[in-house]
């Protein structure tokens, strides 16, 4: 028989301390890696361009179904007041991956394929904050935050890139695969189909680890491009067969999660980068009730549909009507993946976690509007445009570029207008305008806006230049501008030749 020597206080004491940590370090309240990944939920952002408020059938429209969207609404949170940051590109998208409103960072206008400036390295985007969590990010998709090397995705914490520097409707316009251009015509028939499959592809590679998937679609921008399974199959014409075969894009991420049984724990979220480009008439969306759309700072032209669905944490379906903006998911994603948020600058967006999960409501914060820069033809600056705050919204005067008769031809928003008051709750429409019955709000508006231009940076200049835009794709813009000075001067014209022959008949009879 083996005789042990019998342990002294000394060794006791050793086992036991030995013991206390293991137990520690086991428990299920402990830091284990692993185990915490697993519970953090997965991130997809599916960012439509240029959709319209009104262009999912959950959201009014009678003339595209969009099955798989509703589904996600229906089982998740469906938001009414929600809104990009800008009425064009590159800022909106500025503003969703920093968090911030993009005069911060200096991104005030659209990029073109010539435009030498992006979204500077030193911002933090929610990708480099998940990837520094121990998330897998890439992006698939349209970037439009820059095109020189040091402003592309891999430098802004995006670690796989499959898609498209800019817009569809500009110069140069080819595929990378990750740093790799692709020298070759882009089809943009399939574009929507091919971002699809490399979705699904980063899903698979990434199931067993927490991932960050950005879903930039280059659709519904114009110039419009649809495959043979989804033309003409929409009662809304191409832009409707768009739309649809965006809503089969969506379905396809759905089913995949589902398969690999990751759809309990990923937070879905859909959204558009601003509203409905009006100017193209039926190549453009529609805001429904709203007014106007993309270019202009009233509410057509920067709020939009946005659902977010995510089974294990939003227990409840819900259609929220809180005020809310793209700047909120960097705060959101942070918080739900247990990721310090930066410290050294200022974030705008708030939280939506509380929100999501039905026991608590985002901050309240008055949501500031930007006017629309057009490089050369404008200061470098941003201007601010108006605030919302609660139920009002200020809109501040405008000295557009043709009286607000015209716009009913040309679309394009630019018309001069006084201070509007609106209250949002009572006429969502903004049709009665307010500020001469209202001069408190007005003024309480006015000195928040004073208060942010106090406390924000002017914007840094935008360098190049707005020349590089393919402007084959824009006669509808064209068209209108055209048809506005012929509504105008053909009647004048048609008078003067009414005139001419009167006379010149009267001269004859004499």
């Amino acid at each position: 028989m083996l005789c042990l020597p019998r342990p002294s206080a000394c060794h006791l004491f050793h086992y036991l301390l030995a013991g206390l940590i293991l137990l520690l370090i086991t428990s299920p309240g402990s830091a284990d890696p692993v185990t915490n990944q697993k519970q953090r939920p997965n991130f997809v952002f599916i960012f439509a361009d240029d959709l319209g408020y009104a262009d999912l059938s959950s959201y009014g429209s009678t003339t595209i179904d969009t099955p798989q969207l509703d589904a996600l609404a229906a089982n998740g949170v469906k938001f009414t007041e929600f809104y990009s940051v800008s009425q064009v590109c590159s800022p909106s998208r500025a503003a969703l991956l920093t968090g911030r409103y993009p005069v911060r960072s200096g991104v005030n206008a659209v990029y073109f394929h010539d435009t030498m400036d992006g979204l500077p390295p030193e911002e933090i985007t929610i990708a480099e904050i998940l990837r520094d969590a121990g998330y897998r990010t890439g992006i698939v998709g349209k970037w439009h935050l820059g095109h020189l090397d040091r402003f592309m995705p891999w430098n802004q914490g995006f670690e796989s890139f499959y898609g498209v520097p800019y817009s569809n409707d500009m110069r140069n316009f080819y595929l990378y695969d990750n740093q790799e251009i692709l020298y070759e015509a882009v089809d943009q028939r399939y574009l929507t189909r091919n971002y699809t499959e490399r979705a699904l592809q980063f899903i698979d590679q990434h199931q067993s680890e927490p991932f960050f998937l950005y879903i930039a679609h280059t659709m519904p921008h114009v110039p419009l491009y649809v495959s043979p399974e989804f033309s003409g199959k929409s009662k809304g014409g191409i832009y409707g067969d768009v739309v649809e075969e965006l809503d089969w894009s969506v379905g396809e991420v759905v089913k995949k999660l589902r398969e690999l049984n990751l759809l309990d724990n990923t937070l879905i979220v859909f959204s558009s980068d601003n509203g409905p480009w009006l100017a193209m008439r039926d190549h453009g969306g529609s805001a429904g009730h709203l007014r106007h759309g993309k270019t202009t700072s009233f509410e057509g032209g920067q709020k939009v549909p946005t659902i977010a669905h995510w089974p294990a944490g939003i227990k409840t379906a819900q259609e929220s009507t809180t005020v809310a903006n793209m700047m909120d998911w960097l705060p959101t994603f942070a918080e739900l993946a247990g990721a310090p948020l930066p410290t050294d600058r200022v974030i705008d967006g708030r939280t939506l976690a509380a929100e999501l999960q039905g026991v608590g409501q985002r901050e309240a914060t008055p949501f500031f509007y930007f006017k629309m820069r057009i490089p050369v033809l404008t200061s470098s600056e941003a201007e601010l445009a108006g605030v919302r705050d609660g139920d009002w919204k200020l809109k501040l005067a405008y000295d557009g570029l043709y009286p607000e008769a015209l716009d009913h031809f040309i679309r394009a928003g630019r018309f001069s207008h006084p201070t509007l008051l609106f209250n949002l709750r009572e006429d969502p429409g903004e049709q009665n305008n307010l500020a001469a019955s209202h001069p408190d709000e007005v003024a309480r508006l006015t000195g928040l806006i004073e208060d942010f231009e106090n406390s924000a940076p002017a914007g840094r200049a935008t360098l190049g230049t707005a020349t590089g835009k393919d402007d084959s794709d824009h006669n509808n813009l064209i068209k209108g501008v055209l048809m506005a000075a012929a509504i105008v001067l053909l009647p004048v014209l048609f008078a003067l030749i009414v005139i001419v022959r009167w006379v010149r008949r009267l001269i004859k009879r004499r």
